[in-house]
This record gives structure tokens, C-alpha cells and sequence, in this order.
């Protein structure tokens, strides 16, 4: 069985940071969209690169990618298509944004649940070392989690490390 590549999109796919500058990152490109609760006039400005769909396709045949954002099944029908990718699973978050007594990021507990014991990547940008230290305390199988900074999305020395890491 295949470790998962959970993938987050806003910071990793998404560098929404960037969005103050004047102008996008390289090979990124601003797609309005509307996604359930986006209730601002103004659709939501979301930057993607198209070649993140080609590097994430590459890895497939080494991980079972799933969505691991709180776009949820949404990202299938927004973000997807625009990268080129087919639907995936998704985590269905049974509580989003909620704080954590303990300092870790509210997803990291469903985290540890959904793989339940396969080995796993996950690219967030809200990863910290207390995510780290509580998987490696409650997740019996290799995990790889890897912090993507939301100025600049992911880059090819993370695509080469996650590919690295599943070989």
C-alpha cells in the first residue's frame, strides 16, 4: 500500500501571502473563485501554477494523494481541474479552526486519524514542531511532514524531497 501525500492548498498550492504584492509569482495565476462561504463581494483570488498539477501527477504512482484543506471535497471542483488533477479523497474534517490545548495546529489530530498507521507526507503551511513531535508520539508509521512557506508555495526541492522520502 501506498504511503499518502495529504495536501493542503492554501500556502502550498495556494501562496496567498504573495497576493500582496503587486504581482504573482513566477508561473502562478490569479483564479477568482466562489467556494461555499466565501461571502466577501468579491470572489476570492486564489494563485496557482499549473505545473504543481504535473508535479503532483508524478508523484502518484509513489503515493495515494488526498486533499488535506479545509476546501474539503470543494478542492475537486475549484482547485483540481485547474491543475489538471482527477478528484481525490479528501479529509472530512469533523471541526475546523478549533485551538488545541497543547499548541499543535487543529488539523493534526484528524491528521494522525485518517492515515490511521500508514505512512504519510503532508505539505501545510501552518506545520510546526509541536505537529511533528505529536505525530511522531501517536502515528506508529513514517510520517514526513513538511512546513511550505504561503509567500512561495511549494518548490522543487519539496517535490524532490517528498519523492525522496516515499522511494
Amino acid at each position: 500500500m501506498k504511503p499518502l501525500l495529504l495536501i493542503d492548498i492554501d500556502g502550498p498550492l495556494n501562496p496567498y501571502a504573495a497576493l500582496a504584492r503587486s504581482t504573482p509569482p513566477e508561473g502562478y495565476r490569479i483564479h477568482p473563485m466562489r467556494p461555499t462561504g466565501w461571502k466577501d463581494g468579491v470572489a476570492l483570488p486564489v494563485l496557482l501554477s499549473p505545473g504543481h498539477g504535473e508535479e503532483l501527477l508524478a508523484l502518484a504512482d509513489r503515493y495515494e494523494l488526498v486533499w488535506a484543506t479545509t476546501w474539503k471535497d470543494e478542492a475537486n471542483e475549484w482547485v483540481g481541474p485547474r491543475l489538471g488533477l482527477p478528484p481525490l479523497p479528501f479529509i472530512d474534517w469533523p471541526a475546523m479552526h478549533g485551538a488545541t490545548a497543547d499548541g499543535t495546529y487543529w488539523k493534526t489530530r484528524y491528521v494522525v486519524d485518517y492515515a490511521d498507521g500508514r505512512p504519510f507526507a503532508w505539505v501545510d503551511d501552518e506545520i510546526s514542531g509541536l505537529d511533528t513531535d505529536y505525530v511522531a508520539a501517536h502515528h506508529p508509521g513514517r510520517a514526513l511532514l513538511r512546513r511550505i512557506d504561503p509567500w512561495v508555495g511549494l518548490l522543487r526541492e519539496d517535490f524532490d524531497a517528498l519523492a525522496g522520502w516515499a522511494a
